[in-house]
């Protein structure tokens, strides 16, 4: 029993790690807020050094402000870098983004910001870890983002295993992965390289650090009993409003009135209930609207009514949670316990698309509980990312080698 605490406490994510620079969270009237290398994307953007990256994001007015990009680059453990700016970067930054258009035809006001990287004015010179920061007329910090760049230069042999601790072999998934240089071999291994575990995407519940713990020739293997491992969860619940004049997936009603109101069936507490498969895409969202030709500036926004069947969390926060606020917890998302009806509710202003989220718990110690209303299950489809960075000896900064990638769909014992 002892053991089993352990780990518990083991594997629970602080909200906060200490010398990590952390996003920044958008104001109330910044919203839907895509980075990859697509428009509209959803997820972790990993690009490749010469792919393009594309961050959109939506004001909600009419002034069309002017805000300005910049961007820094960091190390694996998400400290500033060593180099100069005109090391990681070819041309400038800190300019005006140019590319915005206003909505058309819809209730909520807005402009539409989109920027492309690389541009005439800034190019990416090397790979590893990249924040962009948008900053307003008055020089304020108005979000951040994290995104990473990849230099192939390795193989990343990613496996799901289930758990070999039996105490928490139905509840958590293991990630075993192998990392060959394709190039030449690394110099010193155990101190040049190192490597971050994700799951879904996430950067909030991340592992880093990982030491190989046998090196063959040139294949370093990483196949730990409880470092790698992660909580199972549970499938993301989902809802769709591309249609806001009618009941959609997972919608109850619907109600207009300064803006339409999208009112969501109530969900359970899944923590005591047995696991049951349903589709998701892993906390993920996309912007669609019925009936229109260009969703950016054509979806329109509604207030979305979230309410969760659940005792009071005495001593906890409980919150909506997933990729459409950056798996953020913050005062916007945060539920409030209605006495009176026995429900959390929340009330959020959101695009119209498809949308993944689940309710997470904050508990006293600022400690984030993923499972604790959804639960945890070995059997959830999950997705697994692995980066590896090298720092060869006597270099000044962490090249992002290799990326591996595998879903526990293809967990093995």
């Amino acid at each position: 029993m002892c053991n089993f605490k352990f780990f518990i406490i083991t594997l629970s994510v602080p909200l906060f790690l200490t010398g990590q620079v952390q996003e920044v969270d958008p104001p109330s009237d910044v919203k839907t807020i895509s980075l990859g290398v697509v428009d509209n994307a959803s997820g972790l953007a990993i690009i490749n050094l010469n792919d393009r990256l594309v961050l959109e994001f939506d004001v909600l007015n009419n002034l069309e402000e002017d805000f300005y990009y910049v961007i820094e680059h960091f190390d694996s453990d998400w400290n500033p870098s060593q180099l100069m700016k005109t090391e990681y970067l070819a041309g400038m930054d800190n300019l005006r983004i140019v590319d915005y258009v206003n909505s058309f035809n819809t209730y909520q006001i807005y402009s539409h910001y989109r920027l492309q990287i690389p541009n005439q004015q800034t190019r990416l010179r090397v790979s590893g870890n990249y924040i962009i920061k948008i900053f307003d007329d008055y020089d304020d910090l108005v979000f951040s983002r994290k995104f990473m760049v990849v230099e192939p230069m390795a193989n990343v042999a990613v496996q799901i295993r289930r758990s070999r601790d039996v105490a928490l072999i139905n509840e958590t998934q293991s990630v075993d992965f192998k990392v060959t240089p394709t190039t030449s071999n690394f110099n010193n291994p155990l101190e040049t390289i190192k490597t971050t575990v994700l799951q879904n995407n996430n950067l909030k519940t991340a592992i880093h650090g990982l030491k190989p713990q046998y090196i063959m020739g040139n294949e370093l293997v990483y196949r730990y009993t409880n470092a790698s491992l992660f909580w199972g969860g549970n499938e993301y619940l989902f809802f769709e409003n591309k249609d806001i004049r009618a009941t959609n997936l997972g919608i109850q009603y619907i109600d207009l009135q300064e803006l339409y109101h999208s009112y969501l069936y109530t969900n359970i507490e899944r923590s005591r209930k047995k696991y049951t498969f349903n589709p998701d895409i892993n906390g993920g969202f996309k912007v669609t609207v019925l009936d229109r030709d260009n969703p950016r500036i054509e979806a329109d926004y509604t207030y979305v009514h979230f309410s969760l069947s659940a005792i009071e969390f005495l001593n906890a926060a409980v919150y909506v949670y997933g990729g459409f606020n950056n798996f953020s917890t913050t005062k916007e998302n945060e539920m409030v316990f209605n006495p009176n009806k026995g429900l959390y509710e929340a009330t959020l202003l959101m695009k119209q698309g498809f949308y993944n989220y689940k309710y997470v718990v904050i508990d006293k110690e600022n400690t984030l509980q993923e499972g604790a209303i959804s639960g945890n299950f070995d059997e959830t489809e999950n997705n697994y990312k692995v980066l590896v960075y090298y720092r060869d000896l006597g270099a000044r900064y962490d090249k992002l080698i290799g990326l591996g990638e595998a879903n526990s769909v293809q967990m093995t014992n």
